[in-house]
């Protein structure tokens, strides 16, 4: 049984190489000749609609092997081979659905090789990850335990996201094969017109597809040396393109699963490809850890709910990041040393010293004019930097309202005003003096 015609195929395939003779039980097949057979390959809703209409002679079937087993829609052809054993067969033996575990339908989990065996084994290669700290306290978790399409939409389709992925794409992996996953349509379509302005080769898949358009979609894909694919969840499993070299995580996920499937995309050999590049824009590194590490299967098999809820949260996660200006900005910020100001310490070591949390903002203010003043000439210069320092102002001031659990929007975009003013205001009263503290001379006139 497979859940994807792709993998039906492919599975005939397989079995007609070792000699073994088999056929599709599709819409159309004639299933007259089925004494011929020792072995029938079927999606599920196709065999669920024969087996309903008493279309196909099951009577002496001894084993079913599911494929993707970690899937629900196997389960309710379960009651039909209540007299054969039954194989479940997936990389990820965690449920695709929390509410019907694995172990409520199989009796016992029997564990293969390790990730880490088979690249150490040749069989499979190993990911190299560059991962990016995102913010993802936007998104809203669906009924289904996931992140929603709407609201990864409206982050992963902005103009700033979609330039942090080109970005992304060309200091890590120009020029070099990329399949992008996306958690919607409309993301998949902004990704490609970002590519194609950026005069890259690329090309969107989706469901939408017909049968002809896909099938000439991925013969690009695997023909063109440097070709760039979006795409939305449909090439997770069923699909083997050894020529890969480079996978785009352009979502988040909650699912270990489906993180598992997209990377092993990549995974792959082919001549000789050890390696391969994953580019995680959705914190998923930090949510499952790398992928192929060494999970225990059989504790996750029999407390799947315990596993799940030890997930960390995006707060969570988030909180452990070291926000920074960016490259570009930093650029503009060479003469200081550093640029980097710890809120949640100076949180900490006011607190520790019985100190009124305000004081917290005024050191950040303090820093950051100090920044600005090491790379001015005089306080116009000055001024002008601060304006550069909005993102970064607004990242300490969201982190300090997490601190001291107020972070109502009215309250945040007031606190972001007035730092700005405060650091305006600060700038222009102090520029002479701070200026000559630093550079041990006045500013020229």
């Amino acid at each position: 049984m497979t859940h994807r015609v792709e993998l039906c195929n492919q599975t005939s395939k397989m079995l007609d190489g070792f000699g073994v003779t088999n056929k599709v039980v599709n819409s159309k097949a004639n299933l007259d000749d089925q004494a011929e057979y020792s072995c029938f390959v079927a999606m599920v809703e196709t065999l669920n609609n024969r087996l309903n209409d008493s279309m196909l002679d099951i009577s002496d079937v001894g084993l079913v092997i599911i494929d993707e087993a970690h899937y629900n829609s196997f389960t309710k052809l379960f009651k039909f081979f209540e007299k054969s054993f039954i194989l479940g067969v997936t990389a990820t033996p965690l449920s695709s659905n929390k509410e019907l575990p694995m172990k409520d339908n199989y009796d016992e989990l029997i564990t293969g090789e390790t990730i880490e065996n088979l690249i150490e084994n040749e069989f499979l290669a190993r990911a190299e990850t560059y991962a990016y700290d995102m913010g993802l306290t936007s998104l809203e978790i669906g009924s289904n335990g996931d992140y929603t399409v709407k609201s990864s939409e409206d982050l992963y389709s902005s103009p700033a996201m979609l330039q942090k992925l080109v970005d992304a794409y060309k200091k890590h992996s120009l020029g070099k094969k990329a399949l992008i996953f996306n958690n919607g349509i409309n993301t998949s379509i902004s990704v490609y017109y970002a590519f194609k302005e950026a005069d890259l080769p690329v090309m969107h898949l989706d469901n939408t597809a017909t049968k002809k358009q896909r099938k000439q979609i991925l013969q690009w894909f695997h023909e063109t040396p440097d070709a760039i694919l979006t795409s939305v969840s449909i090439l997770t499993t069923g699909f083997d393109e050894p020529t890969i070299d480079t996978i785009i995580l352009n979502r988040a996920t909650k699912s270990l699963t489906l993180y598992y499937q997209m990377i092993g995309r990549g995974s792959r050999i082919l001549n000789n490809k050890s390696k391969f590049t994953t580019i995680d824009l959705g914190n998923n590194l930090y949510r499952f850890g790398p992928w192929g590490s060494d999970l225990d299967w059989q504790l996750i098999f029999k407390s799947p709910n315990w596993y799940a809820d030890r997930i960390k949260d995006d707060d969570a996660i988030e909180s452990n990041f070291k926000h920074d200006l960016s490259d570009e900005i930093k650029e503009e910020f060479s003469k200081s040393e550093d640029t980097y100001f710890d809120i949640k310490q100076t949180y900490k070591d006011a607190v520790d010293s019985g100190e009124s949390s305000k004081v917290v903002l005024e050191r950040s203010i303090e820093q950051h004019a100090k920044i600005c003043i090491e790379n001015s000439e005089d306080v116009y210069d000055a001024l002008a930097l601060a304006k550069l320092l909005k993102d970064d102002i607004n990242q300490r001031i969201e982190t300090y309202a997490k601190c001291i659990s107020r972070s109502t929007y009215n309250f945040l975009k007031w606190l972001k005003d007035d730092y700005q003013k405060k650091l305006s205001t600060y700038l222009r009263t102090n520029f002479d003096e701070k200026f000559e503290e630093i550079h041990g001379f006045p500013p020229e006139d």
